[in-house]
């Protein structure tokens, strides 16, 4: 991809990983979790917009968003003045207890954004595994029946409730068994050539309400429209629209975890408005307020009518928290989320032309707005292609089983994501020239 002119490209000032960077790496050895997946050695000291500067001096291009989180990029100036106007009023006062201004308004904001077909009411937790976990309270309580249905290769957090809906890697379930009964798992249909397709899908739903459970059990199905952690799966057009309507069938709640997808990721506020579909309950976190914890789960109002001190939170909505989220908010839709749909049409085309070049490498490339991936033929290839991009000043990530994902700030450039193509062009050389050394 030809560059408009000469862009910003990253600076290595020696090899990776430098020695404050090892310096670093060896404290943390001594007293971090050791369950901590770190897939390659940054150290940050400071960041802005797209581009992040270690505690070596080497600068880097970030196409991770600290896992799709930075939606207006590190530390934008609107976002930072938001959190400094609000820190200096009150850091916290809990919002289950008192109320205060910044959390009504945000709640305010995204009752009437989300796609949820009616008046909404929001509940503000720190994370997305907090507000899958509350959507699960809720939807129990609500339905009055026990079991969940989700999917296979989803991730919905890593908590006992999240966990138990999770099937995205078989590591994050062992050893902690039993999990919760009554959740059970389908497959996901995909997009691409070869997936499951929607019918597979759901002659194995079909199947489990025969032998299984009935569907009149079920209290919620739980669904990524579009798989994050089990690699950026698009699924067919059908699934979501089918999906709604066997849950409307059978008044099972749908609830959309839009923990990734959302916020503007996309080019959509939500990723289920690609495909005209209205759950229940939606759950978000992440771009929410652009690198601040908080996560919230949005539902219609009649669903959401549950009594004083039926669920709760310490934490949640705090206030710097939803400052930054209302900034956030305004410059999503003030031209981010359009953003994202344009430079995402950009990046997945440049994706699949590389793709095209390298077919020996690079089985698929697939992605909606800027939530794009390249799937390579092994789990070996994927890691040895991180590995060579961060070499280079490119930061990305795995998902699923062999592929990397691409989800950069909505705040890209054409020139970024033409710096990005190119540097994993040259990093797929740079693991076929190893692999031919070998």
């Amino acid at each position: 991809m030809a560059l408009a002119f000469a862009a910003r490209t990253p600076v290595i000032r020696g090899s990776l990983p430098g020695p404050r960077t090892e310096a670093l790496m060896a404290r943390d050895a001594a007293v971090m979790s050791p369950s901590y997946t770190r897939p390659y050695p940054l150290a940050i000291a400071s960041a802005s917009g797209l581009w992040v500067t270690d505690v070596d001096g080497n600068e880097l291009l970030d196409f991770t968003a600290g896992i799709a989180v930075n939606a207006t990029g590190h530390a934008h100036p609107q976002v930072v003045a938001a959190v400094q106007r609000q820190a200096e009023r009150f850091l916290h006062m809990s919002g289950t207890d008192f109320l205060y201004e910044v959390e009504v308004a945000l709640a305010e904001r995204l009752a009437r954004l989300a796609p949820v077909g009616g008046p909404a009411r929001v509940f503000f937790g720190n994370t997305g595994t907090e507000a899958v976990e509350g959507a699960m309270k809720l939807a129990r309580w609500y339905a009055r029946r026990p079991y969940f249905l989700a999917f296979q290769g989803s991730f919905h957090g890593r908590t006992f409730g999240a966990l138990s809906l999770t099937a995205s890697k078989a590591i994050q379930h062992a050893g902690f068994g039993p999990l919760l009964p009554g959740v059970y798992h389908a497959p996901y249909p995909s997009a691409s050539p070869g997936g499951v397709t929607t019918d597979e899908t759901f002659e194995r739903i079909n199947q489990l309400f025969l032998h299984e459970a009935p569907p009149e059990e079920f209290a919620a199905v739980f669904v990524e429209p579009i798989q994050g952690e089990g690699g950026y799966i698009v699924p067919p057009d059908d699934f979501l629209p089918r999906l709604r309507t066997l849950t409307q069938h059978y008044g099972i709640l749908l609830v959309a975890d839009e923990v990734q997808s959302g916020m503007g990721r996309t080019g959509r506020m939500f990723a289920v408005e690609h495909w005209g579909v209205q759950p229940d309950i939606v759950t978000v976190a992440k771009g929410i307020a652009s690198g601040l914890p908080l996560g919230a789960f949005i539902a219609r109002a009649e669903i959401m009518s549950w009594p004083p001190g039926t669920h709760g939170t310490t934490f949640g909505g705090n206030p710097v928290a939803c400052a930054a989220a209302l900034a956030t908010l305004d410059l999503l839709e003030s031209g981010l989320v359009d953003n994202a749909e344009a430079m995402g049409r950009e990046l997945l085309a440049g994706l699949r032309d590389i793709g095209g070049r390298r077919p020996d490498l690079v089985r698929d490339a697939r992605g909606v707005g800027l939530m794009a991936a390249l799937e390579l033929h092994t789990p070996e290839l994927a890691n040895e292609l991180v590995q060579a991009a961060y070499r280079r000043g490119l930061l990305t990530l795995p998902a699923g089983l062999s592929a990397v994902r691409l989800c950069p700030a909505l705040t890209v450039s054409r020139d970024e994501v033409a710096v990005a193509l190119d540097i994993l062009e040259a990093s797929l050389v740079d693991v076929e020239g190893a692999r031919r050394e070998l």
